[in-house]
């Protein structure tokens, strides 16, 4: 990814773009497969030619975001240059901005995955532990140079997470304040978080 800071509108099909759509009004258990064929502008029989089950349009949808927000937080990482706390620092904003820019589909990635079939939610839950794995391995290189301190760093880690997919519940286009004021704000939070104490990485 050249620019994972850059974000357009994600490619959706008709199908998938009317069911996230819905499911953000209504909820997954609140939509049908009807309304979501309405909203698309075909038949029902004609959406089960796209997905074979309602299950299917939201594990695609949470697929597709989970390999957008994997993708843009190695590019982030990538641009740390092996600094440790700033490859921290970049992963947060990344997760911060996608929360904002993508926040329907982040929406959709907290509150659905009890929405999940087994199997569905293992993959999804995959890919979560993926994103989770990056910050907590950016944790563990400061903390063994003691550049983080703070007394329970994967704890710490876990809430900087939490903190940041929190985003979506609260975060509106009309907002006061741009995804990167909210973005540098929240860095500023998790390294307080992990009582770091040095400059902050530009």
């Amino acid at each position: 990814m050249n620019n994972w800071r850059l974000y357009g509108d994600i490619e959706l099909d008709p199908v998938l773009r009317a069911a996230l759509e819905a499911f953000v009004e209504t909820g997954y258990h609140g939509a049908t497969v009807r309304d979501i064929a309405r909203r698309a502008g075909l038949s029902v029989p004609g959406i089960y030619h796209h997905y074979a089950t309602k299950q299917d349009m939201l594990l695609t949808i949470l697929d597709l975001a989970m390999e957008d927000l994997l993708s843009r937080s190695r590019a982030a990482k990538e641009e740390a240059n092996g600094d440790s706390v700033r490859a921290f620092a970049l992963l947060v904003e990344c997760l911060v901005l996608f929360h904002c820019h993508r926040r329907d589909l982040a929406f959709i990635g907290s509150s659905e995955m009890r929405s999940l079939e087994h199997a569905n939610r293992a993959r999804i839950t995959a890919l979560r532990t993926a994103q989770q794995r990056l910050i907590d391995a950016e944790v563990d290189a400061a903390v063994r140079l003691g550049r983080f301190c703070a007394a329970y760093p994967r704890d710490a880690a876990r809430a900087v997470v939490t903190m940041c997919t929190a985003v979506p519940s609260w975060y509106r286009a009309d907002h006061e304040s741009t995804p990167e004021q909210v973005a540098a704000r929240y860095v500023d939070f998790a390294l307080g978080i992990m009582h770091y104490e040095g400059a902050r990485p530009s």
